[in-house]
């Protein structure tokens, strides 16, 4: 036997390790670092408009009616499919043909919120609280049209098996700016207001919120930095009514066209998948307060320390989802979300017990984490690459409808019930979730052959 016909020996498991590292370097590539700073670009203004400003709007003496009524701004993300459209198929004059269709619409929507947090910056609440309303409503259509632009920029970046990673660093970047927009505006104001922090003073506000303002221009010169993604030629036009046919009726026509009867099952799925996480989440913060936890507790533990592990959770779930496939993963996350709920209603029988918060919040952030990656990825291969921005806005925006509706009842149910029975019932929540999940793992490859065949 001569060498050319000598066997290898076998070296299964450096073959293996090699794999896993290889995965992990996906996010040394230079589309996970953009999509960190572009990620951070998207997560800034979410807690400006909603939480950050409802503490400086109390803080004005605001009551909490109104500060209540003005949380209804954050319904521009809801709704963002209404003009996703336009920001898939329109080119803006000068901008799109410098930069592109993707980036023009991206920089455009930075350049929106940016304006509309030095509006905010500058007008005092306590002075007239409309003008300041205004502001924040152009923040939030900004950012929700910078979020339908961004999805189509990341779906078109990188194919498939990329897209978990993609997602990780985007939600990476993303929970980091939302400390900085929570945890970090409030430092920066109480410096500026020395010693007299417990009392309103509009330019320690003002200081903070020019400052998120200029933080806006991280994701500002990732748009200018980065390359323009490979898109399909779109059929031109002859009219209004042709346009309108192939931008707001088109995209919804071919998923339907694509999947058949499976959409159904592919709706139903992306409408519940999160439903456990969302309807809990609206009371943990009175949970907490309920026990007895203060505020100094609930910041560094869930704020802090739960983010890292939100983090963690996303690059896990990244790597697993390009090892081991989407759906499984998707599976685990569906499975961890309900079962960490179940660690709530223990924690509920513990009393201020702050080593037992450490431990569930450390589960549960974990379990979103990973579940959260999967998710992005799986909406993420739906999409057409034709209609990646219009599409994706739609699932994105349908993933919360119902579950924000529902979580509308849940102080209802604990006063009636009590925390114990509320997060038991929100982890039996989640038993529709793992069936839907099972089957879509089962029915869509075959409708993704068909859909392969056909063309």
């Amino acid at each position: 036997m001569n060498d050319t016909t000598r066997p290898e020996p076998a070296r299964a498991p450096d073959t293996q390790k090699l794999a896993w590292l290889a995965a992990f370097h996906v996010y040394l590539e230079p589309a996970s670092w953009r999509m960190l700073c572009l990620g951070f670009s998207a997560g800034l203004p979410l807690l400006l408009v909603l939480g950050t400003l409802s503490f400086r709007l109390r803080e004005a003496g605001i009551d909490r009616s109104t500060i209540g009524f003005l949380s209804w701004v954050g319904l521009a993300y809801g709704f963002k499919w209404m003009w996703a459209p336009l920001v898939d198929r329109l080119p803006l004059p000068l901008l799109t043909r410098w930069l592109g269709r993707r980036r023009s619409w991206l920089l455009l929507a930075q350049a929106t919120v940016m304006a509309g947090l030095v509006g905010m910056a500058l007008l005092d609440p306590q002075v007239a609280l409309a003008p300041v309303v205004w502001c924040a409503l152009v923040v939030a259509f900004g950012s929700a049209t910078q979020d339908i632009a961004l999805d189509a920029f990341r779906i078109e970046s990188a194919d498939a098996r990329h897209q978990a990673a993609l997602a990780a660093t985007y939600q990476t970047g993303y929970r980091l700016a939302m400390i900085w927009a929570g945890a970090g505006v409030l430092w920066i104001a109480a410096r500026v207001a020395g010693t007299d922090d417990t009392n309103y003073q509009h330019a320690a506000w003002q200081t903070a919120y020019l400052v998120m303002a200029a933080s806006m221009s991280l994701g500002a010169l990732t748009v200018l930095l980065s390359p323009e993604p490979a898109q399909r030629e779109m059929p031109a036009a002859r009219n209004a009514a042709e346009w309108l046919q192939g931008a707001l009726i088109e995209p919804f026509a071919e998923f339907i066209r694509r999947y058949r009867w499976q959409a159904a099952l592919i709706l139903g799925l992306i409408a519940v998948y999160r439903i456990s996480d969302v309807v809990m989440g609206i009371m943990a913060n009175p949970f907490y307060v309920d026990m007895g936890y203060t505020k100094d507790e609930v910041a560094a533990v869930t704020k802090v320390f739960g983010v890292i592990m939100t983090l963690l959770g996303a690059f896990i779930g990244g790597v697993l989802s390009m090892r081991l496939g989407v759906m499984r993963i998707l599976m685990l996350g569906a499975v961890l979300s309900a079962l960490t709920n179940l660690l709530f209603a223990w924690l509920a029988t513990r009393g201020h017990d702050l080593t037992a918060l450490i431990w569930v919040i450390s589960a549960d952030n974990l379990a979103s984490g990973i579940a959260s990656a999967a998710f992005i990825a799986y909406l993420s291969s739906l999409t057409n690459v034709n209609y990646s921005a219009t599409q994706y806005a739609l699932f994105s925006s349908m993933m919360l409808l119902a579950p924000k509706w529902l979580a509308g009842f849940s102080g209802v149910y604990v006063d009636a019930h009590g925390y114990e029975a509320f997060f038991t019932s929100t982890a039996l929540l989640g038993a529709p979730v793992l069936l839907l999940v099972w089957l879509a793992s089962r029915i869509l490859p075959v409708a993704h052959e068909e859909v392969a065949a056909s063309r």
